[in-house]
Formats: structure tokens, C-alpha cells, sequence
């Protein structure tokens, strides 16, 4: 790659959206997070205005070209990733209509039954890669057409966070495959719309985007666009991708027999597919991936990081006031209580189940459960259970990938989590297959911005520019002993659900 050239990568997150500018080597000469407010009109709901968005990405533009003193001209291309799932409907002058439904709003579940009485939920897996979800985009849409018709009636284009974003800088209505991957009406064997589900659903196809491979061209940045960015008019603007895939861009997987993990708020396994696998059951998301001919297989845990963040608040106070006089992370103290309790945390078992959950068990009334608490148990116990919970969580997604026949063989590890040498330790035991740590802290945001550079030409293909700018981690080694040692724990923990469905239905049915 041309080492004049710079690359400008977009990540709008549910919290705040993020904007990098980099060298080609993926050096950081500015980032930007602008942060935003989410709203929750009703229990269960939520939505952002689309405009916050907007109004970030300005600021985070203008903050990285100020900070770096870089002339934009120098900038090849911007790539564009975000949050998936949400619903935003502008009208035939391109005005938002409504707020914008995200991910995790849970307002549709009777939108997912219809889904499925009108397709059937071996077909919509089958075409779709997913069973219907309150998360996705397409129960969204149809709740929209029967709550507010009105409004429906008015909409003439549908788009997805980030293509939001590419719409304000292009002026095009346009897509990647990976994020429309997310809304349910993708044929992901063909990557195209499903002309059935469509047709079912009774959704009209031009209120869709236009499809691009994360890597095309997909616009460029409009004149009235770079008055208000600072960017140059003609700036090539790529396809893009979901957050995850462009995530998995960033840590260098982009090849069968290569997955990651993420342990943030929430924890994903995202792996590689030479083709497409699908789940009869539903435990897992079938997906396209940001490189063309390529698939993906992701779970999603719901409560990971979120799980001990709540311990954390709840039941450790002690460590926060430490930390906050050492002026050391609450974390890392945490860490070190958990390191003096042995394997299976004094016989407690923690079922991570706080939200809900998605992967491997798609059922939102489940609850977290710590299993055999005893006088004798300690935070330190209440810590290690939390972590090694989240860890047999992870587990047994990726014996769902296996189950499917997906190989993985390396496994990177990244997000707020990997910085915990003995979660990562604990995951790298359980898999029993080597672990590296993802160097770069850009996330989503690099990512994005390697797959500009590919739709600028600096690189032939996504693998070529993944290649060119790896940078080898710390590797760990799984260690057959404390893998045994694991294994009867984990086993138990796979009965406890299985044994506890009933009465997590039975509990969300209790009147209060």
C-alpha cells in the first residue's frame, strides 16, 4: 500500500460512534468517540435519533483532522461499520420519519411468531441463517406497519445504522452484505434479497437498499458533505460491515479455521466459513462475512462483561474504594481475588443468564443463577464462578460451531475481557486450541477502514490487506490439566439449564 495514503474508519455504537484515522500500517493518527444518548419510551424498548449519529461522526471528523494536522486529500477512502439490527424510514426527501428501533429493543416478539406462522421457521432459518428475533430488522419493520401505518405509508427507504451515516456523506441508499445479513430479509446462500420473504411479509423491495460486498465502492463523499465533514468532495466511501465482521477484519480473521472471541458487555464467538452453515436449531446466527465468498457463524452471549460489571457494583464495593485510592483498574483487583480460588470456584456455578439469553439458548426468560452458594463462599469465590460461568457460556457456543462441522483451529481473543490474562487463560483451557490477543484497539473502526482501503485499490483483496498489516499477539497455550479439571463443572453447568427451563418460564409468569 501506497504509505501516503490514509484511511478513515467509522464505527456508530449503540453508546457513541467512533471515528479513527490511520496510516496503511494501522498506525493511529487520530480517534474520536462522541457519545449519545439512548431512549427508552417503554419497558423494553429502545431507540436513537439518527441525527446524533450524524452530528458525532461530524465532530469525530473534524476532532481526528485537527488533532492529526493530516490534509484530508490524503485520505484514500472511509469505511463505515456499526451497530446491526436497527430500523431507521426516511420519507422520498430522505427526512428521518421516526426514531431509530435498535438491536436491542425487544418490542416484537409477536412480529417473530407472525414471521414464523407466514413463512415457517425452518424456511426463514433456511434462507436467513437465523430464526425470527425481536433483535433483527425485519420483525421491526412489519411491527412498524401494524402499530403505525400512517407512518409506514410514508416511508420510501429503509437503511441500517451505518448506512445512515453513508446516505449523509453520499447521498446513496445503499448496504453491505454482512450488515444485511442482520435484517432478515437476505437470502445469505445467494446474497441478495429474498424475493419470497419479501413477497411473504409483504414488504415492498424498493424501500431496501442497494447491495455492495464490504469492500466495493459503494459512493462517495458529496459536495455538500465535505463542507460540513472537512473532507474532500469524490472520497471513495466503501460498502462496509456489521461490527463484528468488520471486528473479525481487524483481528485477521478472514479465513476458515479462524474465529474470535469478544468479551465486552455482551460476548460473541464469530468464525470463518468457506461456506454457508446453518444451525437447525438456532442457537447461533449464520451470516455473510466482509470478504466475498466467504460466511460466518456467530453466537452472541448476552451478559458477559455485563455480568461481572454488575458483581461489580453490587457486591464489591471494598475493591472499588482500593482501586480508586491506588489509582489502579477495580478490575485487576477483582482479578487477583479470583486467582487464589482453585478451578470450580469452591463448587459454585454461575449461570450468566442476567438478559436473557441468545446463543446457545435463544429463550429471554431465562435468569442468572449462581448454583451451590454456601456459607463458606467469599467475593473471591462469587468473581471466579462469575468469570469461569461466562467462560462454560463461551464453550459451549463454540461446541455449537463444532457440532456444525466448523473447524477452528486459532482462536483471538479481544475486547474489555482479553485484558484479564486469567479470563483469557480460562477460555484458552476450555477450547483446548491456542489463543492470541487482538493489538489492535480499534476494534470495528480499523476494520472498517482496511476495507476502504481495499475498495481504494491499495489492496486486491480483504485477506491481501489483512496480511499486510498483522501484527502477531501474545499466544497462549491450553493446558490439558486444568482442562480436566474444568470438565466436570462444565457438564453441570450444561444440566442446570435444561433442568431450570421450566421454572424460568414458570417465574416470568408470576403476576407482581
Amino acid at each position: 500500500m501506497s504509505m501516503d495514503k490514509l484511511l478513515l474508519g467509522i464505527d456508530v455504537g449503540t453508546s457513541g460512534t467512533k471515528t479513527v484515522l490511520c496510516a496503511g500500517d494501522g498506525t493511529v493518527l487520530g480517534s474520536k468517540t462522541v457519545d449519545y444518548p439512548l431512549s427508552q419510551p417503554q419497558n423494553g424498548w429502545a431507540e436513537q435519533d439518527p441525527e446524533d449519529w450524524w452530528q458525532a461522526v461530524l465532530e469525530g471528523i473534524r476532532c481526528v483532522l485537527k488533532k492529526s494536522g493530516e490534509d484530508p486529500r490524503r485520505i484514500a477512502a472511509v469505511g463505515l461499520t456499526g451497530q446491526m439490527h436497527g430500523l431507521i424510514m426516511l420519507d422520498r426527501d430522505g427526512a428521518v420519519l421516526r426514531p431509530a428501533i435498535l438491536w436491542c429493543d425487544q418490542r416484537t416478539e409477536r412480529e417473530c411468531r407472525r414471521m414464523e406462522e407466514l413463512a415457517g421457521r425452518e424456511r426463514i432459518l433456511e434462507i436467513t441463517g437465523s430464526p425470527a428475533m425481536t433483535g433483527f430488522t425485519a420483525s421491526k419493520i412489519l411491527w412498524v406497519k401494524e402499530h403505525e401505518p400512517a407512518l409506514y405509508a410514508r416511508c420510501a427507504h429503509i437503511l441500517l445504522p451505518k448506512d445512515y451515516i453513508r446516505y449523509r456523506l453520499t447521498g446513496e441508499f445503499a448496504t453491505d452484505v454482512s450488515d444485511a445479513s442482520g435484517m432478515q430479509l437476505l437470502d445469505i446462500r445467494t446474497r441478495r434479497w429474498s424475493k419470497e420473504l419479501l413477497s411473504i411479509f409483504d414488504i415492498d423491495a424498493s424501500l431496501l437498499p442497494a447491495l455492495y460486498e464490504s469492500a466495493q465502492e459503494s459512493g462517495r463523499v458529496s459536495r455538500k458533505a465535505a463542507d460540513e465533514t472537512g473532507l474532500v468532495p469524490g472520497a471513495i466511501v466503501a460498502g462496509g460491515a456489521a461490527d463484528n465482521a468488520a471486528a473479525a477484519v481487524s483481528a485477521g480473521v478472514v479465513k476458515e479455521g479462524k474465529a474470535f472471541t469478544t468479551i465486552g458487555s455482551s460476548a460473541v464467538i464469530y468464525a470463518i466459513s468457506d461456506h454457508v452453515r446453518v444451525d437447525p436449531k438456532g442457537r447461533v446466527h449464520g451470516l455473510c462475512a466482509a470478504a466475498p465468498g466467504k460466511w460466518s457463524v456467530m453466537s452472541c452471549t448476552q451478559a458477559a462483561g455485563l455480568s461481572l460489571k454488575w458483581l461489580r457494583d453490587t457486591c464489591c464495593a471494598p475493591e472499588t474504594e482500593q482501586a480508586q485510592r491506588e489509582g489502579v483498574d477495580v478490575y485487576t483487583l477483582m482479578d487477583r481475588l479470583a486467582e487464589k480460588i482453585p478451578i470450580g470456584a469452591g463448587k459454585l456455578i454461575y449461570l450468566p443468564y442476567l438478559m436473557g439469553e441468545r446463543s446457545p439458548h435463544p429463550d429471554p426468560h431465562c435468569r442468572g443463577v449462581f448454583f451451590g452458594l454456601s456459607a463458606m463462599h467469599t467475593r473471591a469465590h462469587l468473581i471466579r464462578a462469575v468469570m469461569e460461568g461466562v467462560a462454560f457460556s463461551q464453550l459451549s457456543c463454540l461446541d455449537v460451531l463444532r457440532e456444525l462441522e466448523l473447524p477452528v483451529g486459532e482462536m483471538t481473543v479481544c475486547g474489555g475481557g482479553a485484558k484479564s490474562l486469567l479470563w483469557r487463560g480460562m477460555l484458552t483451557d476450555l477450547y483446548g486450541c491456542p489463543t492470541d490477543i487482538s493489538l489492535s484497539d480499534q476494534g470495528a473502526a480499523w476494520g472498517a477502514a482496511l476495507l476502504a482501503a481495499v475498495s481504494a485499490g491499495l489492496y486486491q483483496s480483504v485477506e491481501e490487506a489483512v496480511a499486510a498489516t498483522a501484527r502477531p499477539g501474545h499466544s497462549l497455550s491450553p493446558d490439558r490439566a486444568r482442562h480436566a479439571r474444568y470438565l466436570p463443572y462444565y457438564q453441570l453447568y450444561l444440566k442446570l439449564y435444561d433442568q431450570l427451563g421450566g421454572s424460568f418460564k414458570a417465574l416470568a409468569g408470576i403476576e407482581e
